[in-house]
């Protein structure tokens, strides 16, 4: 009974193990979310065509056509649409500190669960 019991322990912290890696994996799939969320957002307020972020999303889309190993497939999109989108010229002749107080003032996109 004891040896069960230390068989039950392990197995419970190895759950318990694997449930904080993938919630750290949530979270950085969160944090990564959010920034681009911002930056299209800042786009939108920017006035980007429809042309231009279809052209980002679809360059996105196709350099992550094959997913790398070892690499969770969406956070290697959501990493590369945010090199694309931060890559973007509209977001680099916007003057930094405009950028800077839009995104102090209170975040819409921030969800509270």
């Amino acid at each position: 009974e004891l040896q069960q019991k230390v068989e039950e322990t392990e197995l419970l912290k190895m759950e318990l193990q694997m449930l904080e890696t993938e919630r750290v994996r949530l979270s950085l799939v969160e944090e990564k979310l959010l920034d681009v969320l911002q930056l299209l957002q800042q786009l939108r307020d920017l006035n980007i065509s429809k042309r231009a972020l279809g052209k980002i999303l679809l360059s996105t889309l196709e350099s992550c056509r094959d997913p790398q190993p070892g690499k969770a497939h969406l956070f290697e999109v959501l990493d590369t649409l945010h090199h694309e989108l931060t890559a973007c010229e509209l977001l680099q002749s916007q003057p930094l500190e405009k950028a800077q107080s839009r995104q102090s003032l209170s975040n819409p996109l921030v969800i509270s669960c």
